[in-house]
């Protein structure tokens, strides 16, 4: 009986083996595994088997670039050999003896440095960081295969820190293509190959972490984030997809993060390429305007779900000669809505310089459409607003103004002297509960500008004790924002 028992036992056992075998191959490969190239978004199961035929596809094309450059006034190098014993100020005696002796200032000297790249085409092309190549006096690329040569600067885009150069080589050369990352899915799998610390074609594997990251690099934020390691020296490579097509261009690290690494879309870079090779530059539409974001607060004030809040118009540009005024809500472009201030400069930015766009606007509640003619973008051009205290005139909400003088205009480049500046606020008053500051400017209360301290103290008169309060402030590197308290 016991070896009938036995037999039994042993024989379900086995069946059991048999079936989940026979499971494991009807789900097939794919779902626990994905080829290492041409494997699809949502295809590949938890963890590919291989990156190796995707790296040994994509490597050849992928490049080292080692630049050369002068550095006027020192830098890290200098600072290094000629810090005193605890790392503070250069060493006075070295300095001097130099400046003495010599007539000259010791820190100047030739700068090394590496980054990566990819070649896009037959003729040489190779796209990089602007970071990459900036004020290089010596640039030279090396290719996988041990080929070395010299490299030119075709153009570069500063706003985006996309660059591209080119090589006359001696033979064939691989390239790869570029593919579509807004088809990118949070979670794909990709793959970044570069030049990390200097150590040539390494390659990394991770996800697309995140989209449209805006990091504060530029006006044109909008990274694709992956914890694919990316370190310095990777800058310029590409990032590849399954389907060995680079999807964006490693840029940018968190330095205090491990993990967390920034590409440029290619959705962005296809354009930006496209013009540095045809004119050398990248030309964008300018309307004249500074802008910021509307908060939940600024909606309601303005009465509007959606739009940007225009905070200057430059004189003379086209916006100004379009009749926008400071205080518009822009709502969209070309029919477009837009509802944050990097969408607006993208949309605007894509214009063709010379063309009419019709901007849409809210003006205190009238909706307005303006035909704006697109001038071409100065991207040195910037909107800076600043304010500061001074003294006098106080209040039942706990804080003094003062009327704003015309030498503070002045000094801290304010358009006009509208509105009254906040000089100092009470503790533990409603307006500091409220979030007030001093230097903030109020520019209106209630809708109803105010232009003095006298137009300010009768504003506030109108309100009686317990009602509600809206306060239209200009704050220093921060925009307009709306304050609420309760008088």
């Amino acid at each position: 009986m016991t070896d009938k028992r036995f037999s039994y036992g042993t024989a379900m056992r086995w069946l059991t083996g048999i079936l989940l075998v026979l499971a494991l191959i009807a789900i097939g490969p794919n779902e626990y595994t994905s080829s290492a190239a041409g494997a699809k978004p949502g295809k590949a199961g938890f963890v590919p088997g291989s990156f190796t035929e995707l790296a040994k596809n994509a490597s050849p094309a992928v490049v080292n670039i080692r630049t050369v450059k002068t550095i006027e006034g020192g830098g890290q190098v200098f600072r290094h050999f000629f810090q005193g014993p605890q790392g503070g100020t250069p060493n006075d005696m070295f300095e001097d003896f130099f400046k003495k002796f010599f007539n000259e200032d010791p820190r100047e000297f030739k700068q090394k440095s590496l980054g990566s790249g990819f070649i896009l085409d037959k003729e040489g092309y190779i796209v990089t960081n602007h970071h990459v190549i900036k004020d290089a006096e010596e640039i030279q690329v090396k290719l996988n295969d041990g080929r070395e040569y010299d490299a030119q600067i075709k153009g570069a885009d500063p706003s985006t820190d996309l660059a591209l150069i080119r090589i006359k080589a001696d033979g064939e050369l691989p390239s790869l293509k570029l593919g579509d990352s807004d088809s990118l899915q949070i979670g794909q799998w990709i793959i970044a190959i570069g030049n990390p610390f200097g150590l040539e074609h390494t390659v990394t594997a991770g996800i697309v972490s995140a989209k449209g990251r805006v990091i504060g690099a530029g006006p044109y934020d909008d990274f694709i984030q992956t914890d694919a390691s990316i370190n310095p020296g990777n800058s310029g490579g590409p990032l590849i997809n399954m389907a060995g097509e680079v999807v964006g261009i490693n840029t940018a690290i968190v330095a205090s993060g491990e993990g967390i690494g920034f590409a440029i879309p290619v959705s962005i870079a296809k354009d930006v390429i496209g013009q540095l090779k045809k004119t050398g530059e990248v030309t964008r539409g300018w309307v004249g305007v500074a802008i910021q974001d509307l908060d939940r607060e600024l909606k309601e004030y303005y009465g509007v779900d959606h739009g940007v809040l225009v905070t200057q118009v430059f004189e003379g540009d086209p916006a100004d000669k379009a009749g926008i005024e400071p205080h518009d809500v822009i709502l969209s472009v070309n029919g477009q809505p837009v509802d944050s201030a990097r969408e607006l400069s993208k949309a605007v930015a894509d214009l063709q310089v010379g063309e009419k766009a019709n901007i849409k606007i809210n003006r205190k509640g009238d909706m307005q459409t303006v035909e704006v003619e697109i001038a071409k973008r100065d991207e040195d051009r910037t909107a800076s607003m600043q304010g500061e205290g001074g003294t006098e005139s106080s209040d039942a909400l706990g804080i003094e103004v003062n009327d704003i003088t015309e030498n503070m205009a002045q000094r801290f480049n304010l358009p006009n002297r509208n509105g009254v500046i906040i000089v100092n606020v009470a503790p533990d008053s409603k307006a500091k509960e409220a979030g007030l500051r001093k230097g903030d400017i109020i520019r209106e209360i209630n809708h109803q500008p105010i232009n003095s301290a006298a137009d300010y103290e009768a504003a506030l008169s109108r309100v009686d004790k317990g009602e509600s309060i809206q306060l239209y402030v200009k704050r220093a590197q921060r925009g307009y924002i709306v304050i609420k308290l309760t008088k």
